[in-house]
């Protein structure tokens, strides 16, 4: 599976920082250069649009810039008009038919956040999204994009970007950053970011509108991957500390599997036993993926607990209610972390157990090359057998361990169970 990672973390995503940073991961300009034609039609312009691609450097990185001349810079155009620019962009371009959505969806996005922005209904005016540079930037990654197989062919992940701060100009007034449509766009998907003492606009609305639309998947760090091509955009201004670079990278995922997980600690020192035991199952209920809890010894020598809890990062609100409710206790660690872990899945088998056909579920691992690595009958049909059978737990597991491990070893010969 390939894979691409959008790094928006080093200084954030802007619209032609997106565009030179595909430029540069490709080595392809002629994409750009029919989208400067196509707006040149769409927006009846008469020679007062150029365009220029070139290498430059900042913070000491090489990075691709692409820079645009044009006057007037801004042009006055309403909601609906500048989806059907987009449109009328898009064809005379060449775009394909995945590339045309993408780009309109980019579009509907800036359009909506303006309106949120300006409290307004209908077919608002679109000022600064009515600019050349904005059609460029949108239809320009669009086709590039859809052109390297990275729109809905390949994994897609993105650093959380980090936004800045800077003076916004508003129609009538200035505005401390980030920009008030940028914000719209984060809330609408629901996106994480990151802030920086740099006090400049580093992500724009066009620059996260763009990123949300391609890239579902946000991590804190590169996913398993063998790296086969970097690119780097330039931003415009040199920042001082940070390099002004947007970075993508592209390659191969790597054979292991990853995943986040929540933990959870607290540390109890005022609570029963039998509290702590009921506290683990209850977690265990409320979806907790284990629950750990760690003899300790607390402030002036008291005996205490460590509870700590792995949770599912879209889940683990209610675990630390749970915590919280049950306990009593002041306050929960909350941390997310990476984990590397193996192939998993649950299936149901029918095995040999003490002479009689049983059906047992099993979660079956395996190592990164698909090779079976372990077999594990679920608890309560264990059990159930054990109870049936009158038979001591652990030789139901020894046994039914054994049948269904040769079970499984055997379909993986004849590739069937």
């Amino acid at each position: 599976m390939r894979v691409l990672v959008i790094d928006a973390r080093i200084a954030g995503v802007a619209g032609d920082m997106f565009l030179a940073a595909l430029i540069d991961l490709l080595g392809k300009t002629e994409p750009l250069y029919r989208v400067v034609e196509a707006v040149e039609v769409s927006l009846n312009l008469h020679g007062e649009l150029k365009v220029e691609v070139s290498e430059t450097s900042r913070g000491g990185l090489r990075a691709k810039l692409v820079k645009v001349d044009v006057e007037p810079r801004h042009y006055s155009l309403k909601a609906s008009e500048a989806l059907e620019t987009t449109r009328k962009v898009c064809r005379e371009a060449g775009a394909s038919e995945r590339a045309s959505r993408y780009a309109l969806k980019v579009m509907e996005d800036l359009a909506e956040a303006e309106q949120r922005v300006h409290g307004t209904e209908g077919d608002v005016e679109l000022h600064q999204l009515s600019s050349p540079d904005t059609f460029i930037d949108v239809v320009g990654s669009a086709i590039l994009l859809d052109e390297a197989g990275f729109l809905g062919q390949v994994e897609v992940y993105a650093t959380p970007p980090v936004l800045g701060g800077g003076v916004i100009k508003l129609p009538h007034a200035e505005l401390r950053g980030p920009a008030p449509a940028t914000l719209e766009i984060l809330r609408k998907h629901r996106y994480p970011f990151v802030q920086t003492s740099i006090d400049e606009e580093l992500t724009t609305p066009t620059g996260i509108a763009i990123l949300t639309n391609l890239a579902e998947k946000v991590v804190d760090l590169y996913p398993p991957m063998k790296v086969e091509r970097v690119g780097y955009g330039a931003g415009v201004k040199e920042l001082g500390g940070i390099p002004n670079v947007l970075r993508m990278v592209e390659g191969s995922a790597h054979a292991i599997s990853m995943d986040r997980v929540m933990v959870l600690e607290t540390g109890l020192d005022d609570v029963t036993g039998e509290v702590v035991g009921y506290l683990a199952e209850k977690l265990m209920k409320t979806g907790a993926l284990d629950v750990y809890v760690i003899p300790a010894l607390g402030k002036k020598g008291r005996p205490s607990f460590q509870v700590k809890v792995l949770a599912k990062p879209e889940g683990y609100l209610d675990l630390v209610e749970t915590l919280m409710n049950e306990t009593g206790t002041l306050g929960v660690r909350v941390r997310e972390e990476p984990r590397v872990i193996a192939e998993r899945e649950e299936v149901e088998l029918r095995v040999e157990v003490g002479g009689e056909q049983q059906k047992v579920k099993v979660k079956v691992s395996r190592d990164p090359s698909g090779r079976l690595l372990n077999v594990k009958p679920e608890f309560e049909d264990l059990k159930r057998i054990a109870i049936e059978q009158r038979r001591p737990l652990r030789e139901v597991l020894e046994e039914v361990k054994l049948k269904t491990l040769e079970k499984m070893m055997k379909s993986e010969v004849l590739g069937s169970e």
